[in-house]
C-alpha cells in the first residue's frame, strides 16, 4: 500500500455556482468524502498535491490519507469528475475506509515477461490483454498497489482466466466469490492475424489492375 496524503478544507459554500467559483480560482477541487459511520461532507481538495497523485496509476488502487483541516481520515477514490475537453477535475469522490472491513476495488493487472513468452518469442503469437484492472475485495491493510502475471512461460493457445492469477494473502476476487462459471479469461497468447493484410493486399493489387485496364 503506497502512501498518499491530499490536504482538504470543510466546504460551506455549496452548489453548482460555488464549485464553479472555485474551480475559477484554480486552486482547489471540490470534492465530497462519505460512508462509515459519518454522514456526507463537502470538502475541498488542495489542487497542486491532487494532480501530481492522479499521475500516478497507484494513486487509484491506494487508501489516501485525508487531512481535512488538521483531521485525518482513511480514504479511497470512488470517483473523478473530469472536464469533457479540458485537463482538469471537476469533482471527486472519497469513501472512508475501516481497517476492520474489507473493501471492493478494481486494482490494475501488470503483465511482465513479454519479451521472453515462448509463445511471442519462439512460436510467433502475439498477446492479447483481456482485462486491465482487476476486482478484488480485502482489509484496508491487505490492499495491493497492483497484481501481477508473469507469462513467460506461456505457449500459443494459451488463455489465462482469473483462478490462474496468484492473489497476495488476504486478498479475494470478487467475480470468482460469485462462482466458477465467473471465471473470466484476462490473457491469452494466440496465432497472429494475417488475413486482414492479405485482403488489403488483394484489394490493392486490384485495384491496380482496373487501373492498367
Amino acid at each position: 500500500m503506497s502512501d498518499f496524503i491530499l490536504k482538504a478544507s470543510v466546504r460551506n459554500d455549496l452548489g453548482k455556482g460555488a464549485s464553479r467559483r472555485l474551480r475559477r480560482a484554480n486552486q482547489q477541487v471540490p470534492a465530497v468524502v462519505y460512508g462509515g459511520e459519518k454522514g456526507p461532507q463537502s470538502i475541498s481538495v488542495e489542487k497542486t498535491s491532487f494532480y501530481k497523485a492522479i499521475e500516478d496509476e497507484v494513486f487509484f488502487s491506494s487508501v489516501i490519507t485525508l487531512v481535512i483541516e488538521g483531521k485525518e481520515e482513511q480514504v479511497v477514490v470512488r470517483d473523478l469528475q473530469r472536464h469533457p475537453f479540458k485537463p482538469l477535475l471537476t469533482h471527486a469522490d472519497f469513501l472512508r475506509v475501516d481497517a476492520a472491513h474489507e473493501i471492493t476495488m478494481n486494482v490494475p493487472l501488470h503483465v511482465t515477461g513479454e519479451a521472453s513468452c515462448v509463445g511471442i518469442k519462439d512460436q510467433g503469437g502475439e498477446l492479447h490483454v483481456l482485462a486491465n484492472e482487476v476486482a478484488i475485495s480485502c482489509l484496508p491493510k491487505d490492499l495491493p498497489d497492483y497484481l501481477e502475471v508473469d507469462i513467460s512461460a506461456l505457449e500459443i493457445g494459451t488463455t489465462l482466466h482469473l483462478s490462474d492469477l496468484t492473489l497476495p494473502a488476504g486478498v479475494t476476487s470478487v467475480d470468482l466469490s460469485h462462482g466458477e462459471e465467473h471465471d473470466n479469461a484476462v490473457l491469452s497468447v494466440t496465432k497472429v492475424k494475417v488475413r486482414a493484410a492479405e485482403d488489403e493486399d488483394g484489394e490493392s493489387e486490384g485495384e491496380a489492375d482496373s487501373s492498367a485496364e
